[in-house]
Parts: C-alpha cells; structure tokens; sequence
C-alpha cells in the first residue's frame, strides 16, 4: 500500500514539474541588446502584454498590444503560427514570463521574453 501512494506521488509531482521543464525550453528571456538585436534582424512578431494605458505612455517599435489581462489574452494569439518566434515583454518581465509560459502550453515552439521589461529597454 505504501509502495502505490509513492509511486501515485512521484507520477503527480513528474506531471507537474516534467510540464513545467517542457514549457521552460521553449522559452528563453534575452537581455536589451540581444532582444534588440534579435528583433532587428527581420520581420519578426514583437507583443507588449501590458494595458492599454501602459502602452499608449511608450512602447516598442511595431509591437502589438495584447493586454494579459483580458479575457480573450490567448485567443488573439490564434492568428500566428506556432513554429515562428514570438518576442514578448511587459513592464518589468513579471507578466510576460507569465505569458511566454501560457504561449508554450498553447504549443508555441520559440518564445523569447525581454529581461527586465520595458523599463530595461529604456
């Protein structure tokens, strides 16, 4: 009996941090100069997931706004493709770390999150 409450815990704590490892692969947080020099190599899709309000006081060149906290945050992302990188930042990097793991549950495959957020940018 002890021996199948081990095995059912070792299976549920698997489950959660094997997701958890498999989420974090998929994203990688760049510094300033690696997220500018990343984003300027291309056409590439840059979100900023703060307000509105936020977003409206700076932002980053071309960047789309995809608040995190609306109701619909994930399904504005169903109009991009899966296998394309996404560039993701907030304000500090707390919300897009949030988000950039969602996007990777969501089965994207390379999610990049600026350190520091925008006020590193700036």
């Amino acid at each position: 009996m002890n021996f199948l409450k081990l095995f059912i815990l070792m299976g549920f704590f698997s489950s959660i941090f094997g997701a958890s490892a498999q989420s974090s692969d998929k994203v990688s947080v760049l510094s300033v100069t690696e997220f500018k020099e990343q984003i300027n190599n291309g056409k590439v899709t840059v979100i900023d997931v703060r307000t509105p309000q936020e977003y409206k006081e700076g932002h980053i060149k071309n960047a789309k706004n995809y608040n995190f906290f609306d109701v619909d945050f994930t399904s504005k992302f169903s109009s991009l493709k899966k296998d394309q990188p996404v560039y993701l930042y907030c304000r500090s990097g707390n919300r897009s770390n949030k988000a950039a793991h969602k996007l990777a549950t969501m089965g994207f495959e390379k999610i990049y999150d600026l350190k520091g957020g925008y006020m590193a940018w700036r």
